[in-house]
């Protein structure tokens, strides 16, 4: 005669009430609401606003009644000699800065990752140019280029308007922004190279590669990803520099250093043409994002 065991089943638990989804969706909106409000507000307002106006005759007076041109502004931007001069001179800024600033931090950056005596000190000082105001940088490199009681002159045993010469003010304004824009490219490139393996560079050196060999084979391929973004971050701060440059030469000698976004400065405050200025950031803004769009695209394309 056999026995038979059973053995209770183990007690369920209570089903756990899902919360619905439009609820959740709801209170995900409500928590973002207060960082979306200031960004509406303060961003793509004025962009939407600075949009619409680029299709208008609007003018900084107080009589002029504003009305719908349509592409008008366009047209005349196709023919404006002034434009196209500002955009070769800022095209010739934004591409000399922003691959001399690369070539000068990633220099740099290699140079802060080794192991220096005072390399923590190095690394203060390479960022002190980040911290200064662009306002207070041009200040003081006007001291520098001085003519008669700037240091380069000195320097050099010259006696050399830097910039106020036609030839010499452009190359002297980029050597501001190179160093200016080097701080947060080197800091980018440091962290980088900080995450690359050392087992890499120990298993190039068991194959025989030299320093120059592992910096291409190596450092480069790893550095890819952070390069493709910082240049591409520092083209975009570049095409759209103002303020550097403004306290450097406000655009002179004769136009020499005259940047689009000087360009569309001086339109919409020194001629009151609010709507042809709008119309020029329109245009630079779709020119900066066709740019970097292909640039983005082919670099993911060779990743790939």
């Amino acid at each position: 005669m056999t026995a038979t065991v059973t053995t209770a089943a183990p007690p369920r638990r209570p089903p756990t009430r899902r919360r619905p989804k439009s609820r959740g969706n709801r209170e995900m909106w409500l928590l973002m609401l207060p960082a979306l409000v200031p960004v509406a507000l303060f961003s793509v307002g004025p962009l939407l606003y600075g949009i619409g106006l680029a299709f208008t005759d609007a003018r900084n007076t107080r009589v002029h009644e504003t009305s719908f041109v349509g592409l008008e502004n366009f047209g005349r931007l196709l023919t404006d000699d002034d434009f196209w001069a500002s955009f070769r001179i800022g095209a010739i800024w934004s591409v000399s800065v922003t691959v001399l600033q690369f070539l000068a931090a990633l220099g740099l950056a290699v140079l802060l990752n080794q192991n220096l005596r005072f390399r923590t000190l190095a690394r203060v000082l390479a960022v002190v140019p980040w911290a200064m105001p662009p306002v207070v940088i041009g200040l003081m490199w006007k001291l520098v280029y001085h003519p008669d009681a700037g240091i380069l002159n000195s320097l050099l045993g010259t006696h050399v308007n830097w910039l106020a010469d036609f030839s010499l003010a452009l190359p002297a304004i980029i050597v501001v922004g190179v160093w200016t824009g080097m701080p947060q490219t080197t800091v980018v490139l440091l962290a980088g190279l900080q995450g690359i393996p050392k087992e890499l560079y120990e298993a190039g050196e068991v194959d025989g590669a030299g320093r120059w060999r592992r910096f291409w084979s190596i450092t480069l391929p790893q550095l890819r990803p952070v390069i493709v973004s910082i240049t591409s971050l520092d083209f975009v701060w570049n095409i759209n520099q103002f303020g550097l440059v403004y306290v450097l030469t406000q655009g002179g000698p004769g136009g020499q250093t005259r940047l689009p976004m000087l360009f569309a400065y001086e339109e919409a405050f020194r001629y009151r043409m609010a709507g042809y200025a709008s119309m020029l950031g329109l245009a630079m803004a779709i020119v900066v994002l066709t740019v970097l769009g292909l640039y983005l695209w082919r670099q993911m394309r060779e990743t790939r």
